[in-house]
This record gives structure tokens, C-alpha cells and sequence, in this order.
């Protein structure tokens, strides 16, 4: 389909025949010579006397290739373009943090896979996170991995395949031995600062107690509830352990219900795979859908018509004025 970006130009079409008809012809007086042989001279030359006043008129061709030229410069100026079908996107209306825990206790070696092998935490938590990844085509998400400092691994992008691949390469304690869980948090809302859609997830998932955090996790969960921010926690590993291997199950409790979202612990690997359908069931995935149709600017082609016109009744003009005057 062919339409017209600015269809108000074709309003200066009839501009040239409202100049001719309000504009005369512009009329100079200049002196003259009188003298009493004028009738012998004109009839020396062979031509005839006619009247003072000469209007120069124009030729046929001249008058059409006028009009043509001024009717495709106010189309090309109308910006005529060529409209495609409609191409509809969707894409999700929601963005999502993960903070994945990497301190030194994500190395012990009590995490129940499905097949009934005992694995690392860490390799147990990171089948199933990607897992999870595979099927949020379409969210924009980001990953953060921490430790005795939380580091951003990816920002938020639409790119999934990398952010898999970016969590395949995490190994534990390359954040450092302790957990700072507060400042993971931090971190998430100044990531989120980049996002200007409404609905934001952080899913939150350690196995240690916070020691380390510059922010405590309380007054992170509140700033970013004020933020609005859902945080879902996920508690994993043995809450009768001591030290930093301990998981605060409590610390992780406060910080969801403060933020409006949900706590959940899980023992194996069949358990976490249930809190995140669950969560995809208390978080349900929002989209919203996108409309545009490609336009291809077309106004060069009258342009170039135009100029082809032009161009050659000039020349034609100027080959029969020579042929003329050598013939004369």
C-alpha cells in the first residue's frame, strides 16, 4: 500500500496557475527611436511591424514539462512511501533479577538430584536455574552472583543463551567465602534503576547467614519495596548447621514478606524446581504487544522523474534552437 507522510503538500499543487492569474506579466518602458523610413526598413528586413509590447510565449512542450516537473516535486515533497503488512512483537512486561549465592558453603556436597545422587549445591542449583532461564523467552532478566561481595554478572537483557552461559562458567567463591546478602540486594535495585517497566522480580537464593553486608537485608528489602520490587527468597541447605553455613531461614522470611513476595525452602533439586513453578504461578508472566508497519520511503523516484523531464526538454529545446539557427 502507498500512502502519503504529509498529504498537505499537495495544497501548493494549483500554487503556479494562482501566481498566473493574479500575477501579470511584468512591463518595462524604454526609449525608442522614431525616424521616417521605418516602413522601408522593415520591408528591407522581409518581416512585419507588429506592437511595442512582447510577451514572450512558450511551447507546448515547455508548458507540459513545466506542469509535470511542479506536480512531481509537491508529490516528493507529500513523502510518499510504501507500507508493509503489520509485524506484531510480544514481549514480556516484567523484568527479573537473580542473585544466586557462591560463597564456600555452595560447595558441600548435599544437594539430592533427581536420579538420587548426592551433588554440589551449586551444580544442583545451577541445572535447575537454567532451566528456569530456558523458559522466561521473551523477559528481559539479569544475573547477580555473591559472595563476600555481589558482583553483577549480567545486566538486564533479553539475551537468555548468555546469561546461561554466564551461570554455567560461575564456580563457588569467586565472589569470596562469605555472604553479604544485603548488599545483593543493593545491587539488584541499582540494576533495576536501568528498567523503566513496572513489574519487577528479584529471586533471591542463598544457603548462608548474612556477615558481611555494608547494608543489612532489612533496610535493603525496605528500600526496595519503596522501589517496587517483589522479592521472592529461596532458602537452601541445613538450617541446623553453625556459622556461615547455617541458612538464616528467618532473614529470608522478613525480607519477602517485606517486599510482598514469597519465602520458600528447598531440600533437593525436585524442590526447587517446584518453587519456581510456584512462582511463575504467584508472579504470573505480563506481556504486552507491539504493532508497526516497515515504510519505505519512495520520494526519490518522482524526484528523479522530475529531473529526467527536465533535463531533457531542455536538451531537446536547446538541440532545436541550434538546428534552427543554422539553418538560418
Amino acid at each position: 500500500m502507498i500512502s502519503l507522510g504529509f498529504p498537505w503538500a499537495l495544497l501548493a499543487l494549483p500554487l503556479p496557475l494562482l501566481i498566473w492569474w493574479l500575477v501579470p506579466p511584468h512591463k518595462e518602458q524604454v526609449p525608442a527611436l522614431r525616424f521616417p523610413f521605418f516602413r522601408r526598413i522593415v520591408a528591407a528586413a522581409g518581416t512585419d511591424a507588429a506592437s511595442g509590447a512582447v510577451v514572450m510565449r512558450r511551447s507546448v512542450l515547455q508548458m507540459v514539462s513545466a506542469v509535470l516537473v511542479w506536480s512531481l516535486l509537491v508529490v516528493a515533497m507529500a513523502r510518499p512511501e510504501r507500507v508493509g503488512a503489520p509485524i506484531e512483537q510480544t514481549r514480556a512486561a516484567r523484568d527479573v533479577v537473580l542473585a544466586i549465592d557462591i560463597s564456600g558453603s555452595m560447595d558441600a556436597h548435599d544437594f539430592n538430584a533427581p536420579d538420587g545422587t548426592v551433588e554440589q549445591r551449586l551444580q544442583g542449583v545451577r541445572q535447575v536455574v537454567d532451566g528456569f532461564i530456558s523458559g522466561r523467552d521473551g523477559d528481559r532478566m539479569a544475573l547477580i552472583v555473591f559472595g563476600s561481595k555481589a558482583y553483577v554478572q549480567s545486566p538486564l537483557t533479553e539475551d537468555l543463551q548468555t546469561i546461561r552461559d554466564l551461570l554455567s562458567q560461575t564456580e563457588v567463591g569467586m565472589a569470596g567465602p562469605h555472604t553479604a546478602l544485603g548488599d545483593s540486594i543493593g545491587l539488584a535495585i541499582r540494576t533495576f534503576e536501568a528498567s523503566d517497566i513496572k513489574q519487577r522480580l528479584l529471586i533471591l537464593l542463598s544457603d548462608g547467614t548474612d556477615t558481611v553486608s555494608r547494608m543489612s537485608p532489612v533496610n535493603a528489602a525496605e528500600i526496595a519495596r519503596d522501589r517496587g520490587i517483589e522479592i521472592y527468597t529461596i532458602g537452601i541447605g541445613n538450617p541446623k548447621a553453625t556459622g556461615e553455613e547455617k541458612v538464616d531461614l528467618k532473614a529470608l522470611q522478613d525480607i519477602a514478606q517485606r517486599t510482598g513476595g514469597q519465602y520458600f525452602y528447598a531440600e533437593d533439586s525436585d524442590g526447587l524446581h517446584k518453587v519456581y513453578e510456584r512462582i511463575d504461578e504467584l508472579a504470573p508472566r505480563e506481556t504486552e504487544a507491539l504493532s508497526y508497519r516497515p515504510r519505505q520511503a519512495l520520494a526519490w523516484l518522482p524526484m528523479l522523474l522530475a529531473a529526467l523531464i527536465g533535463i531533457g526538454s531542455t536538451g531537446y529545446l536547446a538541440m532545436r534552437r541550434t538546428k534552427s539557427g543554422a539553418r538560418a
